[in-house]
């Protein structure tokens, strides 16, 4: 499925974004309050959508990431060649990383009723798999960037060699951390193995890979392709690894597929365009980017537009999962959060 570009009027919240840009500070950590659930049927007059607007996401987002640091930091331990584990360690456990796949497969878990303990071990998986790829983006003979969520790249600290191993060590340490942690009380061995190939699917030669391949060679209308693989496949997987943690069937697993591809894709388009509003890239820089984002092909006013389309795809695909009350209020404040960029995410240090 290729994005659609249909031209959709613009809502005022991405316009308020354009002409309010959040501010890049830090701001002071303050204690979690307790998460706020909206008690919710089939058959209450508010709508998901709007409940969405009244859901804490960023306390739900930033107390996932408390969790989520915590297993990771377990599951990726110093040992012989620390070298190896130094650079991978690096990487996963970034400070400015908002962990959006690991969030999301355990929203779209609960979502259908499964327990976060059953996935947490994909969730850092996923993140795993996340970094990676993005040690090997950033390599000199890929898409040579110099850093990553504000610190050096792992190539520029480590050596183009070490940022290699430590990205192929990632991948398979993923994968062997959802069949070595996952409680087989929660979740049967034939969805860890559904789990395991959607991963790899979308990692592999017709995903991600795929994606970086187009990057790097170009070609006429090639956006469309490079987003999807690049940053819907991520958004995909996420999604659709919850759902399979949580038992969603085959129906609900499509609409997943829809949903985490749309706001994978809508979260770079609207980081495109707040990039270029804040007007951050020298001459060379936009150069070099040129014809690999939408707004490098169209222009900042048409990528709103395409993110207004993106916006709307992905709180469609949620419909006919109302049925699960407020539980699917976090999938549709992601999209909102993807859009608008409401709030920071803060991390303790």
């Amino acid at each position: 499925m290729m994005v659609s570009t249909v031209v959709m009027h613009s809502s005022p919240h991405i316009h308020m974004m354009m002409n309010h840009l959040p501010k890049r500070q830090s701001r002071p950590i303050l204690p979690l309050p307790k998460i706020r659930t909206f008690r919710c049927s089939s058959s209450s007059s508010l709508s998901p959508s709007t409940l969405a607007t009244q859901f804490d996401l960023k306390t739900y987002w930033t107390a996932l990431i408390k969790e989520i640091n915590q297993k990771l930091d377990e599951a990726v331990p110093v040992q012989y060649p620390h070298q190896i584990y130094e650079a991978m360690r690096y990487s996963v456990l970034a400070k400015g990383a908002k962990r959006a796949p690991p969030v999301m497969c355990v929203a779209a878990c609960e979502l259908f009723g499964g327990n976060r303990l059953a996935a947490f071990p994909t969730a850092c998986a996923l993140e795993m798999v996340h970094a990676a790829s993005l040690i090997h983006d950033d390599l000199p003979c890929m898409d040579d960037d110099p850093s990553r969520r504000g610190q050096p790249s792992n190539h520029t600290v480590f050596g183009v060699d070490m940022a290699i191993l430590a990205g192929d060590a990632l991948f398979p340490l993923g994968f062997r951390h959802i069949v070595s942690h996952t409680p087989t009380d929660l979740v049967p061995e034939t969805r860890l193995l559904k789990v395991i190939a959607e991963i790899a699917r979308a990692v592999g030669s017709t995903g991600m890979a795929a994606g970086q391949f187009i990057d790097l060679e170009g070609g006429p209308n090639a956006v469309d392709f490079i987003q999807e693989k690049k940053f819907g496949e991520m958004g995909e997987c996420s999604a659709v690894c919850g759902g399979l943690l949580g038992g969603a069937s085959d129906e609900e697993l499509q609409k997943l597929r829809t949903y985490g591809r749309a706001v994978g894709v809508l979260h770079q388009v609207v980081s495109d365009v707040l990039e270029a509003k804040m007007d951050t890239q020298d001459e060379d820089e936009g150069k070099k980017k040129k014809g690999k984002s939408y707004v490098g092909v169209y222009g900042v006013e048409k990528a709103i537009e395409v993110a207004e389309d993106l916006k709307a795809q992905a709180k469609k695909a949620l419909d006919g999962l109302e049925k699960y009350g407020d539980k699917v209020v976090p999938l549709y404040s992601f999209v909102d959060y993807a859009a608008d960029r409401g709030f920071t995410i803060d991390q303790e240090v």
